[in-house]
């Protein structure tokens, strides 16, 4: 199973809970709403559906305010109520592919969330990623998710179980239809004070990027603006002022805008390229739609 030619897919994956891959998708879902291309989410999070929860809320909440704000196309699995793994394997496969058929020829995007845990849904979704997003939280801590740090010279050793799936997922892609998968780790709720911890995480992150064949990105810093728009299911990409949430944007608001927005230029996404396929099926649409609008209007006098 691979995504259509139309679709990047974009993977956000670790396998650390708390590492703010929900926000981070949906958050990019948006921003590539709001740049006018059509984009589809799917949650592979049958447990946590963090990212569904975030979904939910932005419609309920647009709903009650009539709001007009846009919305990804969005799916998500249901928890697999039988004893029998394979088959909960199985039924979860079946879901997701039918999901990719739905939307792979329409999107433009396809950003998928994956549970922080391993599992067949994983794996598959992993191997499908043109983009791989790992956000890690930053600290030494959470630098175990990819390999093992020593805690005195900060060098690194054993990669994790994360990476070596990771690095798996590349070789089957690769043999699938001969394309990489974009790996790019994201430091996430980076502290705004600089720190001894904080230079050692990104000398530690920037050895593995070099082991692993990846890229380091800066991502978010820590802000409490988060988790006030959860609940509305609003991003930074939202006006504020006139989501009627009771107030205006404030200078957290529009710097968490502009990291995102430096995320995404970092991320490298075909936006560019995207676009002009757009523009040139458009000129397409509107050539064809003139030639109709002649021939019906010659056809009466014959």
């Amino acid at each position: 199973m691979t995504p259509g030619q139309n679709a990047h897919v974009i993977v956000l994956g670790n396998e650390k809970g708390g590492s703010g891959k929900s926000t981070t998708a949906f958050h990019l879902g948006i921003y590539l709403l709001y740049q006018g291309f059509n984009v589809a989410s799917i949650d592979c999070d049958s447990r946590q559906q963090t990212l569904t929860h975030y979904v939910t809320n932005r419609r309920n909440w647009a709903g009650e305010r009539e709001l007009r704000v846009p919305h990804t196309t969005h799916y998500h699995l249901p928890l697999s109520g039988t004893d029998s793994i394979r088959e909960n394997d199985r039924m979860e496969f079946e879901l997701f592919r039918q999901a990719i058929s739905m939307v792979e020829r329409d999107a433009d995007f396809l950003i998928i969330d994956t549970p922080g845990f391993d599992t067949h849904l994983t794996r598959l979704a992993h191997s499908l990623a043109d983009t791989l997003v790992t956000p890690i939280n930053d600290s030494l801590i959470d630098l175990d998710v990819l390999a093992r740090i020593d805690p005195v010279t900060h060098q690194t050793g054993e990669l994790s179980h994360y990476s070596r799936l990771v690095l798996k997922a590349r070789k089957e892609r690769l043999t699938i239809d001969g394309r990489s998968i974009d790996w790019v780790i994201v430091r996430n709720r980076i502290s705004m004070l600089s720190s001894r911890n904080m230079r050692a995480v990104q000398s530690s992150i920037e050895q593995i990027a070099v082991r692993l064949g990846c890229r380091m990105a800066e991502g978010i810093a820590e802000r409490v603006i988060f988790r006030s728009l959860f609940p509305l299911g609003l991003t930074v990409f939202d006006p504020l002022d006139e989501a009627r949430v009771g107030g205006v944007s404030t200078v957290s608001h529009m710097s968490a805008r502009q990291e995102y927005r430096q995320l995404v230029e970092a991320l490298n996404l075909p936006v560019r390229s995207r676009t002009e396929q757009r523009r040139e099926a458009r000129a397409q649409w509107a050539a064809n739609s003139t030639k109709t609008l002649q021939f019906n209007h010659l056809a009466p006098g014959r």
